[in-house]
């Protein structure tokens, strides 16, 4: 509107800031101007008209995303304007929230945008996942759309590369100006000779490895003894850490205990269960029926995960507290029992799984005990444990003992054994491979936790899908699984839960197959 004369103040010459009509006509015809213009200064906004960039899937707005994508905005402003930086940033939040897409694509694409000289580096679990991600970044730089929108920048042409490229900017004046870049590596990756303002951690761990004390080391150690050197200016650079909860002292946890200038977001799936580990606390009032995100995880949808994902993975990947499940993880009660063996026809599969004690002391009291037990998958798609060896025997007599099980079992009958660490457990499981000659016979060296380990047997055990077959060793074997983990040993828990994920695997790998039949 144009302003009138007497809006004008007394001493100072009007200046007519209106724009011309040819202008206005132009925007009216070609509003690319203010739709470029808008994405500029609103990440959200560039969310949302780039997401087609970037995938074929449709986009589900939710609260979340703008939270994201203010604290972000935050961030980069302090970096842009150099200003000493006030905190790190932590994000814990559930997979499948749209959290890569934002902060590890779109988000560098957007700072360029505003201040093309930013450098970042990027790191995930994996090489191909980052370098993934950097992909995709370079895909809305190169887009048509983008090009439109901002066609003063681009990818230089000599440094294009999935895994380090830059970005340039034409000046007004025809000049090209070098912008920033990024670069894209695994957590323990080298960074020699790179350096960022904003350095990116998102997922620095692979779920399935998260109970090894090897990865959650490494991981830990490259994040505070590599990355932590790699910033262009150590008061201004921030750093930002992406991920779900997967253990107690993941990078989440062993930031937050070693540092006090962090700003942690924490978002779990669901609050029924995990309302206090919601931060800030306010935050809470923008959950719907308890949910974070009641349009792509519904309660159904949860309910799914934490079959899959057993409690302890259900704790840490949805709900944000990845602590080892207490007493009570086995709700016996909800296991059944038959007095007879079904039909054969509805044996599907049989595994016999053993667990050697590391002792052979036979007389010692306090011995840990050897254990075989056999499972079978049913048609129905439960499960059912038919029997259970349990004894303190000397090598000789356990060895005779695993043999005369085997040769009573079967051929149609899996055997496993668990390989204990170190050369001593290599040579004990090669002796018994020896010694089962024409056997079905593999070893499995388990990592990490024997919680986490047991978890998904226990989800099992907990809607009432295994069965036992009535006999003398039901009582030891419920006290043991009614006191897991504190129970005085575990090595019938162990050798349950090594049975049941061989099974389980093979039951995941035939649900695919079958359903690509279809």
């Amino acid at each position: 509107m144009r302003r009138t004369s007497a809006s004008v103040q007394p001493g100072r010459k009007y200046q007519d800031t209106s724009l011309p009509r040819r202008d206005i006509e132009s925007l009216l015809s070609d509003p690319t101007p203010i739709h470029a213009e808008q994405c500029k200064r609103n990440f959200s906004k560039f969310i949302k008209e780039f997401w087609e960039t970037v995938t074929t899937d449709a986009l589900l707005w939710n609260w979340h995303i703008d939270l994201l994508a203010t604290e972000l905005s935050k961030l980069a402003y302090q970096v842009s304007l150099g200003l000493p930086r006030k905190y790190d940033l932590i994000i814990n939040i559930p997979p499948g929230t749209t959290k890569s897409i934002a902060c590890s694509v779109m988000f560098p694409v957007w700072c360029w945008v505003n201040w093309h000289w930013m450098r970042f580096i990027a790191a995930s679990y994996s090489a191909e996942l980052a370098l993934e991600q950097a992909e995709l970044s370079r895909d809305i730089v190169r887009s048509d759309k983008f090009q439109q929108y901002f066609p003063e920048l681009s990818i230089k042409r000599d440094k294009d590369t999935k895994s380090n490229f830059k970005v340039v900017k034409q000046n007004p004046n025809g000049t090209i100006a070098i912008g920033g870049s990024r670069y894209s590596t695994s957590v323990g990756g080298t960074l020699t000779g790179f350096h960022g303002h904003i350095l990116l951690v998102d997922d620095p761990l692979n779920p399935h490895l998260a109970a090894s004390d090897v990865e959650l080391r490494k991981a830990n150690r490259w994040i505070g003894q590599t990355l932590s050197t790699r910033k262009v200016d150590k008061a201004v650079t921030v750093t930002v850490l992406i991920m779900q909860r997967l253990h107690q002292d993941d990078p989440s946890g062993h930031l937050l205990a070693k540092k006090k200038n962090i700003r942690h977001i924490c978002l779990p799936g669901e609050i029924a269960t995990f309302r206090a580990f919601v931060k800030p606390v306010e935050l809470i009032d923008n959950y719907v029926d308890d949910l974070l995100d009641p349009t792509r995880m519904p309660w159904p949808v949860m309910e799914d995960m934490e079959a899959d994902l057993g409690q302890y993975g259900y704790a840490g990947q949805v709900g944000q507290n990845p602590s080892p499940p207490g007493g009570g993880m086995f709700k016996t009660d909800h296991l059944q029992y038959l007095s007879s063996m079904p039909s054969p026809v509805n044996l599907v599969q049989s595994v016999r799984f053993w667990d050697k004690a590391g002792t052979t002391e036979k007389e010692n009291k306090r011995a840990a005990w050897t254990v075989g037990l056999k499972m079978h998958r049913l048609a129905s798609g439960k499960f059912l444990v038919e029997d259970v060896k349990r004894g303190r025997w000397a090598s000789e007599e356990r060895e005779r003992i695993i043999l005369e099980t085997a040769q009573a079992d079967g051929h149609g009958v899996e055997i496993w054994q668990e390989q204990e660490p170190g050369s001593g457990g290599k040579d004990q499981a090669q002796a018994t491979i020896r010694n089962l000659a024409g056997y079905s016979i593999r070893s499995d060296r388990p990592t990490g936790d024997k919680a986490v380990r047991a978890d998904p047997y226990s989800v099992q055990v907990n809607v009432g899908s295994v069965f036992l077959l009535t006999a003398v060793w039901n009582k030891d074997y419920v006290d043991e699984l009614k006191d897991f983990p504190f129970s005085t040993y575990a090595d019938q828990v162990d050798a349950s839960s090594g049975a049941f994920n061989k099974l389980a695997r093979k039951r995941v790998a035939g649900s695919i197959f079958n359903k690509d039949r279809k």
